[in-house]
């Protein structure tokens, strides 16, 4: 039932709400990766999964270039490792002990308990592996179980086919399209906004949790359940 004013008018929901901490460079630990600040020993790692010859379309929905060289990816960590308001984060896959991508909390706003996670590369060893899905599940458990967020964010490029089939998978709501929102690159971007609320969160961890279970591999490693089909079973669209 709406709730309405002393004018009759229709009103939110009455909210218990104080502002929340930001983010903090904090190591979190899953079963198939860890994800850890950013720094400079991870540039050897990180430019040997993201910038080999064949690397540069990971690039290609970023808002920079790939580093040329180590030396380049060591300035660039210590770029990232402080840059104010982004809180970058290595991948680390746990089989292997060498970074293999990159994700970031930033547009971070405690006050309202609102955050986006972006700036997501996954090197080719890490794409399509539990260890890349695992690191955003490990980013919103922080956020929300940690934190006590409201709302985690995921924005891309209207063009970018595979974060958009990457956000739906892990069960992010599309909430519309800005037009001629950003330009990077020397090209103009429409981005696409989805996001997940703590009510989501709720419903769509037993997801994470069952498809990240050693009981859904089968003999030969792979899911035996989709975790697209968890997702749209646990958070139903209209």
């Amino acid at each position: 039932m709406t709730r309405t004013n002393e004018h009759g008018q229709p009103i939110g929901d009455a909210l218990d709400w104080t502002a929340r901490e930001e983010p903090s460079p904090v190591t979190l630990t899953g079963r198939h990766v860890v994800v850890e600040p950013v720094a400079e020993r991870h540039a050897v790692d990180l430019h040997a999964a993201l910038c080999g010859p064949d690397d540069a379309s990971l690039w290609t929905y970023r808002p920079d270039d790939a580093p040329g060289d180590e030396s380049a990816m060591r300035a660039r960590c210590r770029q990232w490792a402080a840059q104010p308001g982004w809180w970058t984060f290595a991948l680390v896959p746990r089989g292997s002990g060498r970074a293999a991508g990159l994700a970031s909390l930033l547009r971070v706003d405690a006050a309202q308990g609102s955050a986006e996670v972006g700036a997501i590369l996954f090197g080719r060893s890490l794409q399509r592996t539990p260890a890349a899905t695992e690191s955003i599940v490990l980013l919103a458990a922080h956020l929300f179980d940690d934190l006590g967020y409201r709302r985690l964010e995921w924005k891309l490029d209207s063009l970018n086919a595979p974060s958009a089939a990457a956000a739906r998978r892990l069960g992010f709501t599309y909430e519309g399209r800005f037009r001629k929102a950003v330009v990077y690159q020397g090209r103009s971007r429409d981005t696409d906004w989805f996001a997940m609320t703590d009510d989501d969160w709720r419903a769509l961890r037993p997801a994470y949790d069952a498809w990240l279970d050693p009981a859904n591999l089968d003999d030969d490693g792979r899911q035996r359940s989709r975790l697209s089909d968890l997702t749209a079973s646990a958070l139903p669209r209209p």
